[in-house]
């Protein structure tokens, strides 16, 4: 098996961003465990960042037609 330090996202669909996010939100909620919430968190700012809009406006673009 070959190693790796970082993951690319880059052929992930729309929708299948959307789930992960929430279910790294939905599992921090109900689990109490702060580094699913920070995990979401920061997967959101980087691909924000990547995509030079807000946060806000990220999340709205992953929702929008679905």
């Amino acid at each position: 098996m070959q190693e790796f330090e970082k993951i690319s996202i880059s052929e992930i669909s729309k929708q299948d961003m959307l789930i992960i996010l929430e279910a790294l939100d939905y599992t921090g909620k109900n689990t109490n465990i702060d580094a699913f919430l920070r995990l979401k968190d920061n997967i959101v700012k980087e691909l924000s960042e990547l995509a030079d809009t807000s946060e806000e406006e990220f999340l709205n673009y992953l929702n929008r037609d679905l």
